[in-house]
């Protein structure tokens, strides 16, 4: 995919490790990842029965339908529900990062490690189309087929991988970018479409 301009208003960097990394925790990434994903899953299982929407793409929880009724009759999209959106999607993306091989660090529920979003807060009045949050996840569509086959294309490159990993210790670099580059593109669908923190179209590229 070719790289477009910088500038969209919702970024995914993931620190390339550049050295050997375990692999003993290679081998057993889909155990080892259970706690946290536990975490994880009875964090949003609680968010979502305190009210909160499901988010569709996979970092559950957000506030989501709230928010679509706050910009509509108010034009307005309170700041700690933006946090809160943020700090999921952040966390879910560690967690989705080290589960994919890409980090052998073990997520952390609030540092940033390695794994760098940045989602400005959006001046609502100024930046949002009020009636625009109840389309969005229609808009999105074309971006959800693309994705679907990128993402069986991405599992196949964590497999490889798992298998490179063994043998050299190595993430080969090119499997590396074209995974982070798809959670790249998951990401700036999801800022569109769910967390409506902005109304620009997202690219089709995964490129930065």
């Amino acid at each position: 995919m070719q790289n477009v301009p910088s500038g969209f208003p919702a970024t995914l960097e993931v620190d390339y490790p550049d050295r050997e990394l375990d692999r003993l925790t290679t081998v057993f990434r889909l155990f080892t990842v259970i706690p946290i994903a536990v975490i994880l899953a009875l964090l949003t299982r609680g968010t979502v029965h305190a009210g909160a929407a499901n988010h569709v793409v996979g970092s559950g929880g957000i506030v989501f339908l709230a928010t679509v009724l706050m910009l509509l009759f108010r034009q307005k999209y309170p700041r700690w529900w933006f946090d809160w959106n943020l700090a999921l999607t952040r966390f879910s993306t560690r967690v989705a990062v080290y589960l994919a091989l890409l980090r052998d660090e073990y997520p952390s529920a609030d540092d940033e490690q390695a794994v760098h979003i940045q989602i400005p807060y959006p001046d609502a009045k100024q930046e949002l189309n009020r009636w625009l949050p109840l389309v969005k996840w229609f808009l999105a569509i074309p971006h959800y087929v693309v994705l679907w086959f990128l993402s069986i294309a991405a599992f196949l490159c964590v497999i490889i991988a798992w298998f490179a990993i063994l043998f050299t210790g190595r993430y080969p670099r090119s499997l590396f970018d074209f995974v982070v580059g798809v959670f790249r593109w998951w990401l700036r669908v999801a800022a569109y479409a769910f967390l409506l923190s902005t109304d620009r179209y997202p690219p089709f590229s995964t490129g930065t």
